[in-house]
């Protein structure tokens, strides 16, 4: 009997050989930049919104919100509630963004503004940065996920290998797999693994969820009432306050904190999705902006869909695994649905179930995290290339050949950055990074993009302002954070920050930074404006405003 071990991995081989056949077709119909930045722009409204979907619903999505409600309850619930809000923003901007740029955000902050080259470069130093950040956390995230799924545990040894080589051996699998998907099928492949991937996604999420309710007889107030009783917490696991803005009696200081962090992290998490580069390159390979529209109602109601399985997913891992075994097994909760999975799978077909559905699903989290590792790359590369060397160093006339060339480089280039970003930072606790992610796409980002839209004013020296504004902000603020440092664990002492306990350098007290770097970002670009020397150009903004509610004149 193969056991879920080799299960997961045959499964995974098979997901990779049938992505990487996706590849070569790619290559072989990838023929200039239309094709590598966007894919031609050839996908449909729906085709492209599952895409998004699989853009959006990361394994931190996966994994870590279920694990997040297993744990902390109704509070867990809240990520998913900021994720899926966030879309209703997008909503709102994505027909404008899509009519005004051509492949990347640089094209629609630089549309209106005289001085372009200094735009492009900001756009292009944020959009790495954000990918980057982004990208650790996936490639961190995919070492210590198999090493739970394979089993690997310190002192043992994997396919003949320790368990530090194992970890390090996967990060550089994955790596070496996205700069394969990127450099050689730039977006077509890149879609097309996405949309392969939200689906299993989603019928791995639908299947576990069916087989959960299907325990409680699809009564939801069971699950929810077993999830509550298996947690030790009662009633006040199904209700605000257990995780986020906690009420600590008697110190009314740390009660303020707690409740600014909380609404720092979900204006970070709402505002951020419109800014995050990954996601505003995938509106561009649609023919025009009413298939960009469409592509954002099919995600949201995907995304949407999801995350409401989430609940099914996290109560249904606190009530039939335990909180305490969760907990055990992994602090932070990731491995609850892996968990959930062989527990549900015991239950219907004894340990062969149990092994073929623990094998499903982390197969299904392998691509999940393969597929938002190849968005976030081609996002750098595509930046790289076409605003930096197209746009900055040939002064806009490059040869298509030559910038495509260039973005396949920049591909190794930052797929070889986050390998060793991620060997190096391998046994860290990285999970901040996704949220600062969504904290810098938000405080450097969204200013840039909305005054640009809407802001008769706004000069070049705003949007450079604005951008280096909110991404200094935020990352200062960040390192002077309890993540940081400085934050111990009350009852074991250890630490719970970057670094070790005794290294205390913060005096920023918020673990989010959004709820200041936002506003400072914002004020960043109007105080550029007005203090700038360049003159508003109100010609340049009315031809932007017919292109962007139109789509007259673009591309």
């Amino acid at each position: 009997m193969i056991g879920h071990y080799g299960a997961t991995l045959a499964l995974f081989v098979a997901f990779v050989l049938i992505t990487m056949g996706i590849t070569v077709w790619a290559r072989v119909n990838t023929r200039g930049a239309d094709d590598f930045y966007a894919g031609g722009r050839t996908f449909s409204g729906p085709q492209n919104g599952v895409a998004l979907a699989g853009d959006y619903m990361s394994a931190a999505s996966f994994l870590g919100i279920a694990g997040l409600i297993a744990l902390s309850g109704y509070d867990g619930f809240l990520y998913s509630i900021g994720f899926l809000v966030a879309w209703l923003l997008v909503l709102l901007l994505v027909e404008m963004m899509r009519n005004t740029g051509r492949f990347t955000m640089a094209d629609v902050l630089s549309q209106r503004v005289r001085r372009q080259a200094p735009v492009r470069r900001a756009a292009v130093v944020s959009t790495v940065t954000v990918s980057v950040f982004y990208l650790l956390a996936q490639m961190v995230g995919a070492g210590a996920l198999v090493s739970l799924l394979l089993g690997i545990h310190s002192g043992e040894r994997f396919l003949g290998m320790s368990a530090g080589t194992a970890r390090t051996a996967t990060i550089v699998v994955v790596g070496a797999l996205m700069i394969c998907y990127v450099a050689f099928g730039g977006m077509k492949a890149t879609t097309w693994v996405q949309i392969i991937k939200s689906v299993l996604l989603l019928t791995g999420s639908a299947v576990l969820t069916v087989m959960v309710l299907a325990r409680f007889g699809f009564d939801v107030s069971a699950v929810l009432g077993s999830a509550a009783d298996a947690s030790g917490k009662g009633e006040a696991f199904l209700r605000p306050g257990l995780r986020y803005g906690q009420d600590v009696p008697g110190d009314a200081y740390r009660t303020i904190l707690n409740k600014l962090d909380f609404i720092s992290l979900a204006g970070a998490l709402v505002l951020g999705t419109v800014g995050l580069p990954h996601i505003v390159n995938r509106f561009f390979t649609v023919p025009d902006g009413r298939a960009a529209r469409t592509s954002v109602s099919w995600a949201i109601g995907l995304v949407g869909v999801f995350y409401l399985m989430t609940l099914a997913l996290g109560f249904g891992a606190a009530a039939l695994v335990g909180r305490r075994e969760i907990a055990e097994q992994d602090p932070s909760g990731n491995t609850a649905v892996p968990l959930l999975a062989r527990a549900v799978g015991e239950h219907l077909g004894g340990h062969l179930g149990g092994d073929v559905m623990l094998a499903f699903i982390g197969a299904v989290a392998f691509a999940t995290i393969l597929a938002v590792v190849s968005g976030l790359v081609l996002a750098s590369s595509t930046s790289l290339a076409h605003d930096y060397f197209g746009q900055v160093l040939m002064f806009g006339r490059p040869r298509e050949s030559q910038e495509v060339a260039v973005a396949r480089f920049a591909a190794l280039l930052v797929g070889s950055l986050a390998i060793v970003l991620a060997v190096v930072c391998r046994n860290m606790n990285v999970a901040f990074l996704v949220a600062l992610a969504f904290a810098i796409a938000a405080s450097a980002n969204l200013p840039a993009i909305v005054l640009s839209l809407f802001w008769r004013r706004f000069t070049s020296s705003g949007v450079v302002a604005g951008i280096y504004g909110g991404l200094a902000s935020s990352l200062v603020l960040v390192f002077f954070s309890p993540v940081v440092s400085g934050k111990v664990d009350p009852v074991t002492g250890e630490s719970r920050s970057l670094f070790p306990a005794g290294v205390d350098f913060h005096f920023f007290p918020l673990e989010n930074p959004g709820i200041v770097s936002i506003p400072v970002g914002f004020a960043c670009a109007v105080a550029g404006t007005y203090l700038g020397r360049e003159k508003p150009d109100p010609e340049r903004y009315d031809d932007l405003s017919v292109r962007a509610l139109t789509g007259v004149g673009s591309h």
